[in-house]
């Protein structure tokens, strides 16, 4: 569990920028992610394209694309947090899944098995995959099997993402010399995405923004679409000065002197997110140095800004 470390006393003005869940509602929607429930049946594309026409928006973003048939959690963007999503797309992911052996055989063995293909593993690509067919390393983080009976064995895994389940069940068949293939799969983690309150699905949705244009009730709405910061929030973090937000909005790297405090557990070539005092996400960047260097560093570029997500002028410029 990571602490949070003081660089800097420094205070932020209420006179701009705005806390995540205080946006006023179109802002709220502009800048929002939905941890979706996907249904079995349509691709994902599809369910994209639903939560534009629902919510009206101009463009939509989904974040590691499921199989048609595949259920669970469905990260997606809205308008201007559609890019934010990407930073999902290399966050461990878990699933739930049902595979079925094409005979059965002791359930020690299975276990036996199931306990090798733990670790890393090597993995090609099934035919039908949008990327390249070549032999790649994977890691299973767990194994969790939940039960076996006859020749169906229901078992959670956690793994890293770009890992293929169909063909983890496929290869699992051939180590055991019977065969085996993926019968069912549900998604329940995605980096910070998981099965808890805020999972919605697409008749949530829709009621919700009928509740909001034909009541005047936004509360189901805050609900659904949730501040595009959650989908950072299995990233560490540096926050940093009002002063320094502008800088950053238009293109500068993150120094020293605009950084205010920073979570303990950076590594130099981390993947961080930079954020106002008030939480709000400014950009995402690679750590130059790791949580102690920056915190006794008086000057140079702490952060190599990768992508930024706030817009110019939400904070006043404070810099030649």
């Amino acid at each position: 569990m990571e602490n949070f470390l003081i660089k800097a006393e420094s205070e932020t003005s209420s006179l701009y920028g705005c806390w995540p869940d205080k946006r006023p509602i179109e802002e709220h929607l502009r800048l929002g992610v939905i941890n979706l429930d996907k249904p079995s049946g349509p691709t994902s594309h599809e369910v994209d394209s639903w939560v534009r026409r629902i919510l009206h928006a101009d463009k939509t973003g989904h974040g590691g694309t499921l199989d048609p048939r595949v259920t669970g959690i469905l990260p997606v963007g809205v308008d201007n947090a559609t890019r934010v999503i990407q930073l999902l797309l290399g966050a461990p992911k878990e699933y739930v899944c049902l595979m079925r052996l094409h005979h059965e055989v002791d359930e020690e063995d299975i276990r036996n098995i199931l306990a090798e293909f733990q670790g890393k593993i090597y993995q090609t690509p099934p035919l039908k995959s949008a990327v390249k067919r070549e032999l790649r390393v994977r890691n299973i983080y767990y194994i969790n099997i939940l039960e076996i009976q006859d020749k169906d064995v229901l078992f959670i895994i956690g793994c890293e993402a770009g890992t293929y389940i169909r063909k983890y069940c496929h290869d699992i068949g051939e180590a055991l010399g019977i065969g085996a293939h993926m019968a069912e799969l549900r998604r329940t983690k995605a980096g910070p995405f998981v099965e808890d309150e805020t999972l919605t699905t697409l008749h949530d949705l829709n009621d919700a923004y009928h509740y909001w244009k034909e009541d005047n009730d936004e509360s189901f709405l805050r609900k659904c679409v949730l501040p595009m910061e959650v989908a950072v929030t299995h990233l560490p973090k540096i926050v940093i000065r009002d002063s320094a937000v502008d800088a950053i909005c238009h293109g500068a790297d993150l120094a020293a002197g605009g950084i205010v405090g920073l979570d303990d557990n950076i590594k130099k070539g981390d993947l961080i997110s930079v954020q106002t005092l008030k939480g709000e996400l400014v950009a995402s960047g690679e750590s130059m140095d790791n949580s102690l260097e920056i915190l006794q560093s008086e000057k140079g570029i702490m952060v190599d800004i990768k992508k930024v997500f706030m817009e110019p002028g939400t904070y006043p410029r404070m810099w030649k």
